[in-house]
């Protein structure tokens, strides 16, 4: 027994236990299981973050999808638009050539029809019909832009303007000049759009230049290069010191 002589009490019922007992099993269970309850509410939270930035995410891209679709119906307006526009510019400045070519058709049928009617015009008159059809295509050339350059006989050969296709004979004088023009040049504005295939003059033998013969057998030689293309850049010809030039465009 005590030394007070008394007997120890039991605690009473669902009162605390004395100081500096343990615990029972259960009462160490109830922190054990907050612990997964915490868990669980911190990953359900985070995944609902998870959901509210994909959500965001997705409406972004929904917002650059129509923005991409609108610059899209943008730029093919515009496209259609640009192509208008350039159909019509087209139409308009083929309208005065159109008008020319109208004039032309006009014109060389009316006079086909004179030619093979039962009194035609007398034969004198084919020529300067001609050099009249060939003035109304060059006056359409030139409201196209296309100005016919001019190049006459006795011009000073010009390798800019003039492409050679062969030599003819002349005298010391006209070494080095334009001695036929065979088709015109034209130009727009600084711009040779095409240049004038020409004979070149050099000077004969009895002159004091190169002999005669070598110039025929050089004409005799272009000759033909210019029947074979009319535009031909390739051609040579002897030029006024005695060197052998290439004509270009």
């Amino acid at each position: 027994m005590p030394p007070s002589g008394k007997e120890p009490q039991d605690p009473p019922s669902g009162g605390a236990p004395p100081s500096g007992r343990d615990t029972g099993p259960d009462e160490d269970a109830a922190p054990a299981a907050a612990e997964p309850y915490d868990t669980v509410k911190e990953l359900t939270g985070r995944i609902e973050e998870l959901v509210r930035q994909v959500a965001a995410l997705t409406e972004t891209a929904r917002r650059e999808h129509e923005r991409a679709a609108h610059r899209e119906q943008v730029i093919d307006r515009l496209h259609g638009e640009n192509q208008q526009l350039r159909h019509g510019l087209l139409q308009e400045a083929l309208a005065p050539v159109r008008a020319g070519l109208f004039r032309l058709h006009d014109t060389l049928s009316r006079e086909s029809a004179r030619w093979q009617g039962a009194d035609p015009p007398a034969a004198e008159l084919a020529g300067p019909l001609l050099a009249a059809a060939a003035d109304e295509v060059a006056e359409v050339l030139g409201r196209a832009g296309a100005e016919r350059a001019g190049v006459r006989p006795g011009d000073p050969y010009d390798a800019a303007l003039h492409r050679p296709v062969r030599t003819v004979a002349v005298e010391a004088g006209a070494d080095g000049t334009v001695a036929e023009v065979l088709t015109e040049a034209f130009t727009a504005g600084e711009r040779v759009l095409r240049k004038a295939a020409v004979a070149v003059g050099r000077a004969t033998q009895e002159s004091g230049g190169e002999p005669a013969e070598e110039s025929r057998d050089t004409e005799s030689q272009n000759t033909p290069r210019e029947s074979q293309n009319d535009d031909n850049d390739g051609t040579r010809f002897a030029g006024p010191d005695g060197g052998v030039e290439k004509g270009s465009e």
